[in-house]
């Protein structure tokens, strides 16, 4: 635990309030991923469709010249001839899928843990923050943390337990999208070889969710003859992220999800509609999973 909240701690002291958002510069995101600044800006140039103004956007001169003159970290920058980009919490994820690596995967768990550690924080003390800007915001917000880190840290890790894989039950209320989608990827992020989601209601966006599954994982979708997936979905899925199979049935109502054919997952929401209203999750008793399969 205590490694853990060194970790988090070196994390959330690269987190920057730029443009009214909670970012990360490229450089930071890069080393915590354990890969080069530009191959990481080239993925996200190749992957652009990926990456909208509000997961991604290039500083301006200036907004690099005041980075560099308040961050002493990013003093190579002044020389630089281009300008780097920031990546809000929703870009770091995206980031973990297009760079395809275990170490981006849990870096990114990491990160978003400090991202959302970081939105409480400002969120209890937005009175102090109101008429603050960019720089003055970001290093009161410092100061604060770390004098009340004992009386807070408790606190904080108490909402990211809701990201532990290892829990058995949990609930999500309505509007608690963001954090319904963080626990789902947490379940894809352990498989190591095999996902099989049964889910009657099936589009893109659950595939961009499956898209974060380590390289190598295969996986099966047992879904309605009306999804809206079609064969091209498909098609361009496994062109990335090899390899995901179709089936269509009509015998479950329920969704599950089962990784690595050992542990069983009942989710009591459509995944393209997690955090939309109050739903709960739960670990099933494996010995279900072949009675499940017999039944699809």
């Amino acid at each position: 635990m205590e490694n853990e909240m060194i970790i988090q701690n070196n994390i959330e002291s690269k987190i920057l309030s730029l443009r009214g958002k909670q970012v990360m510069i490229d450089r930071d995101l890069a080393e915590l991923y354990g890969v080069e600044t530009k191959r990481l800006n080239e993925q996200v140039k190749r992957n652009i469709e990926r990456f909208p103004a509000e997961f991604c956007f290039q500083l301006t001169a200036t907004e690099k010249a005041e980075l560099v003159a308040n961050c002493d970290r990013f003093n190579p920058l002044k020389h630089s001839t281009t300008e780097p980009y920031a990546f809000t919490e929703h870009g770091v994820t995206m980031l973990a899928a297009v760079l395809k690596s275990e170490t981006a995967v849990k870096a990114s768990i990491q990160i978003v843990k400090a991202f959302v550690a970081m939105r409480h924080f400002l969120a209890s003390n937005a009175q102090i923050f109101e008429r603050l800007d960019f720089i003055e915001r970001r290093q009161i917000s410092g100061e604060l943390h770390q004098k009340e880190a004992d009386r807070r840290i408790d606190e904080l890790f108490t909402l990211m337990d809701k990201y532990k894989i290892d829990e058995k039950q949990g609930i999500f209320f309505q509007g608690q999208i963001f954090d319904a989608y963080a626990k789902f990827e947490s379940f894809i992020a352990q498989a190591k070889s095999e996902i099989v989601l049964i889910d009657g209601y099936v589009d893109l966006s659950v595939l961009e969710r499956l898209a974060k599954k380590k390289n190598g994982v295969n996986v099966t979708i047992y879904t309605d003859t009306k999804t809206k997936l079609t064969s091209q979905d498909v098609q361009k899925f496994n062109a990335q992220y090899p390899t995901m199979t179709v089936k269509h049935t009509t015998k479950m109502h329920d969704r599950f999800l089962i990784i690595d054919n050992a542990v069983l997952y009942h989710v009591g929401a459509s995944l393209k509609d997690l955090g939309k209203k109050c739903f709960a999750f739960e670990i099933l008793d494996s010995s279900l999973i072949s009675a499940i399969f017999q039944n699809l």
